[in-house]
């Protein structure tokens, strides 16, 4: 079997491997094995192409022993098992927005794209174009000022071209552990979708370490939403439904931001802003402490009777950021909080799940769509007692 397909198995079947079986000891391997498996748990076809061209190319040059097609087969096989994982999400969303809205949720919604939580997806689309790819119908405004922190105080507006009045607004920001991150690379789909459906959606950078700390990150996110608020319109917005989501890091910072409405500490020079939110909308979330800078900084510690309503979403194989984490808090929210909070742990995924056009991504953008056509109706009735929704192997 010639050298070159050897190291094609091997550049192939070791991020396959690490998809199917994530490392989570010891810990400094854990970060390189899931940087290494990265794309390929979310869309095993990157893995698919590169062995299928190389396998029919040595073996119509007569070189493909036996070892060489089990070994192929073997990778195809992960392949459609990691595909089989990202599947199974939508069933596992559906059920979790079942029992943390109640079962009659999806009467209190209008006709429309959320009503319907799509059973049809674009599955070529998403074969053939897992990448990030911005709709024709979807206008960019790039880097707008918003604070006096340079680069890392710009933002982006997506709105569809049609410009329509009164949508409703979703802020998000990336994550990074507050280290590294750019506006225009996480969830992506989520922020083409809805502006292609009517939203406004505004993508952030925010300042990052080691030059800023906690609380100024959470400083920039509020100057965000009092951007939107004495701005949005112009873009065609309705401030009065603003959600704020984020991944990882930015999970954090929207779990903080929604606890501390017009809190002054967080709103220096702007204390009089408004900077309430409709809802929060957590992807693979932190939820502890900044950097030992004690509990005061973690979002448990500003959890209030009148916190916004909640969708949480972890997958229940991260190794960056654990998922015992996530089922705490959610649990202490519910304590808390006479809102509502909608908590789903995806089988399977690893962090970061919100990267591409996926199976597993999709349906999140599905629940997200869902989630918040029900916050905002008017017929929405109060939430049931929920338990955690689960669906691990």
């Amino acid at each position: 079997m010639p050298i070159g397909y050897q190291i094609t198995l091997v550049l192939v079947g070791v991020p396959v491997l690490l998809a199917l079986w994530p490392v989570r000891r010891p810990a400094r391997l854990a970060e390189p094995a899931f940087l290494l498996s990265l794309g390929i748990s979310e869309v095993p076809q990157l893995a698919l192409l590169p062995l299928a061209a190389a396998t029919a190319l040595t073996a119509l040059e007569g070189d493909l022993d036996a070892f060489g097609w089990t070994a192929a087969a073997l990778v195809a096989t992960g392949c459609v098992v990691i595909a089989v994982r990202g599947h199974r999400s939508a069933r596992t969303l559906r059920r979790a927005l079942d029992d943390g809205l109640g079962d009659g949720w999806r009467a209190a919604l209008a006709p429309g794209p959320a009503a319907a939580l799509r059973k049809h997806r674009p599955y070529m689309r998403m074969l053939a174009m897992p990448f990030r790819s911005r709709p024709r119908a979807v206008a960019r405004v790039r880097d707008i000022g918003y604070g006096e922190a340079g680069r890392r105080n710009l933002l982006d507006v997506y709105h569809h071209r049609s410009r329509p009045c009164g949508a409703p607004v979703l802020i998000h920001l990336h994550g990074g552990g507050y280290r590294r991150g750019r506006k225009s690379t996480q969830s992506m789909p989520l922020v083409h979708r809805l502006a292609r459906q009517g939203w406004v959606v505004v993508s952030a950078d925010y300042r990052l370490r080691p030059a800023a700390s906690h609380p100024d990150h959470l400083i920039d996110l509020k100057k965000v939403i009092a951007w939107v608020r004495r701005h949005g319109r112009e873009y065609g917005a309705d401030p009065a439904a603003l959600f704020v989501s984020g991944s990882s890091a930015g999970g954090h910072m929207a779990l903080l931001a929604g606890l501390t409405p017009g809190d002054a500490a967080f709103q220096p020079g702007f204390e009089d802003a408004d900077t309430s939110v409709t809802a929060v909308i957590v992807f693979n979330g932190y939820y502890g402490a900044y950097y030992g800078q004690g509990d005061g900084s973690a979002p448990a510690a500003h959890l209030r009777p009148d916190a916004p309503p909640l969708l949480l979403v972890h997958g229940d194989r991260d190794t960056i950021v654990p998922v015992d984490g996530a089922r705490k808090f959610a649990a202490r929210w519910r304590e808390v909080s006479a809102g509502p909070v909608v908590y789903a742990e995806l089988p399977w995924a690893q962090h970061s799940f919100d990267l591409f056009h996926s199976l597993r991504f999709e349906a999140v953008v599905d629940t997200v769509e869902a989630f918040a056509a029900w916050v905002r109706s008017p017929d929405r009735r109060p939430r049931p007692d929920p338990s955690p929704v689960t669906d691990s192997p």
